[in-house]
């Protein structure tokens, strides 16, 4: 006899057999139902997808009249499919009217950072419209410049992102951005160059003489740069933050034979700078914004003020601008007739970027090495430039700017022929005398620079400041928050101690010391004495005139 557990075995095996074969006839029955072979092809079948334009050829259709169930077969879609298009027609329509996705997409997902997005893109149309030529790397700087201010830290404006934003607005980059950048210097630059010298300029500048053409361009400058920091600066852009409490933008304008250079315009971040307190004339004008930077609405007012001078005199002046954007929506202008530089010329073509404002930056430095080796000599503690005392030196540095200089860089520019004896123009506007690199040479040693820096490193060092930004286009993206405020009266100032006020007698008295001093010193030059005598007749006739009021009030009291 067999065992149970053999009778067992046995029959679990014939189990597990018969329901081995149920479920093969099963799988038998399935493959040979048409029925199922049908809804597998259906399954297998790829989904289509509708672009943005496509679904509003449907929406239009509808709306022409036509029944549904026929727009539906011309379009091939299915009638649910027909009602979902005109369900959300609203919002691909919105979509398509705000220009936030390309008519071409086929899904309506927003950018991770929309508002940053939207930004981008307002710019872009900007400057697509002025026929601009920008690399797909300009518009990643752009974004990450309009991310700052818009308070994303975290954002990166990779590759991936900028194909992402070409495909929501259907941006074609090999027709727009052009990623060789020499390329486009060395190939359209330059045709842009020879065109604009050729024709354009001949015509702006016919009917002015060179005292009526004048060039403005912005700058930035650190006006606490030290030389030891000069690396740590360098390349720098400062779109913000706490670097923006020690950067200055200043506005110069010159005309192109040298004989005229108007008042700078210099924009700090502190409105109220305790500096400045009780100051009632100042060797510039002095503005404030949030970020320090040059903007529409101070361009502008600026501009109405020259406007106005050009009027008082009679005169009427030819204007070269860039076309950043500051300077893209002018007022209505009497006395000035504006000319824009051809975009991405403006290194070869503006009068100011050509060595003017470089020999400006070099004497505001080296005024900064005198007062650090003064402050050294005398073994006292170096104190930071405040924004009155650079205010001074900007000023100074401007005013000091020799004519000659610049005549040349307006030579180069090939915008005013060529009067003068051949020279070397690029030595004579940006070269630093002997007696600024021993002066250099002193300082950097005593303050342990670097040996790999020179001067021009610590002139240059602020070259790459961002000067103006689209405030406007953030003003529409960050609601409630006013950009056009300056920072707060104390932040980012220098705690220097507070100077007594000067008195006029006191200010006659170091006049006369000066004076004294200059008479023990060997060949100083009659310009000197001359500058002298001028300071001096200004002070006594506001001492004269003081003390006449004084004896005419005391004369009514005693009445």
């Amino acid at each position: 006899m067999l065992s149970s557990m053999t009778v067992w075995r046995a029959f679990f095996a014939t189990l597990v057999a018969k329901q081995a074969a149920r479920r093969n006839q099963t799988a038998l029955l399935v493959v040979a139902s048409p029925h199922s072979l049908e809804m597998a092809n259906k399954g297998n079948k790829k989904r289509r997808q509708f672009s943005l334009e496509e679904k509003m050829k449907v929406v239009e259709a509808v709306d022409s009249g036509k029944r549904k169930g026929d727009v539906a077969k011309e379009f091939g879609i299915t009638p649910s499919t027909l009602s979902t298009f005109l369900k959300d027609r609203t919002k691909f329509e919105k979509k398509v009217r705000e220009a936030s996705v390309g008519p071409q997409r086929k899904r309506m997902r927003s950018a991770l950072y929309d508002d940053i997005d939207k930004a981008v893109f307002a710019w872009f149309q900007e400057i697509h419209a002025k026929n601009i030529l920008v690399t797909g790397s300009v518009i990643r700087k752009k974004a990450l410049n309009l991310a700052n201010m818009l308070g994303y830290d975290n954002f990166q404006a990779s590759v991936g992102w900028l194909n992402r934003f070409r495909d929501r607005h259907g941006i074609a980059l090999k027709a727009v951005c052009r990623e060789d950048t020499d390329r486009l210097m060395n190939g359209l630059g330059i045709d842009k160059v020879n065109e604009w010298h050729a024709g354009e300029i001949i015509k702006l500048i016919a009917d002015y003489s060179p005292d009526d053409i004048f060039n403005a361009d912005e700058t930035g400058v650190f006006f606490q740069l030290l030389p030891q920091h000069t690396l740590a600066a360098k390349g720098d852009h400062c779109r913000g933050g706490k670097k923006a409490k020690q950067r200055l933008t200043a506005l110069f304008c010159c005309n192109a034979s040298g004989t005229e250079k108007m008042r700078p315009l210099i924009v700090g971040r502190s409105a109220s700078p305790r500096c400045l307190k009780n100051i009632h004339s100042l060797p510039c004008d002095y503005r404030a914004n949030q970020w320090a930077w040059m903007t529409r609405d101070l361009f502008n007012e600026w501009l109405m003020q020259v406007d106005a001078r050009m009027k008082r005199a009679e005169r009427r002046i030819l204007l070269l601008i860039d076309n950043c954007s500051a300077h893209n929506m002018l007022p209505r202008l009497e006395r000035i007739q504006v000319g824009y530089l051809p975009s991405n010329c403006t290194a070869v073509l503006q009068p100011l970027n050509l060595g003017i404002i470089h020999t400006m930056k070099v004497l505001y430095r080296s005024h900064l090495l005198k007062q650090i080796l003064l402050k050294l000599s005398s073994r006292e503690d170096q104190e930071k430039v405040d924004i009155k005392q650079a205010i001074d030196m900007i000023a100074a540095a401007w005013w000091s700017v020799k004519p000659s200089t610049v005549v040349k860089c307006w030579q180069k520019a090939g915008i005013i022929p060529m009067e003068f004896a051949e020279c070397d123009i690029e030595s004579a506007a940006s070269e630093p005398d002997t007696a600024i690199e021993k002066l250099w040479h002193t300082v950097a040693i005593a303050t342990c620079v670097p040996n790999e820096v020179n001067f021009q490193d610590f002139v240059t060092a602020d070259d790459d400041l961002i000067i103006s930004q689209d405030t406007d286009i953030i003003q529409g993206m960050v609601a409630g928050e006013n950009t056009s405020e300056a920072g707060s009266e104390d932040e980012g100032e220098v705690s220097l101690p507070q100077q007594p006020k000067v008195t006029i007698t006191e200010a006659i008295s170091s006049v006369q010391k000066l004076r004294q001093f200059l008479s023990t010193c060997v060949d100083v030059p009659d310009a000197i004495f001359g500058q002298l005598n001028g300071i001096d007749e200004y002070l006594m006739k506001r001492v004269t005139q003081t003390l006449v009021d004084s004896k005419i009030t005391d004369f009514l009291q005693t009445k």
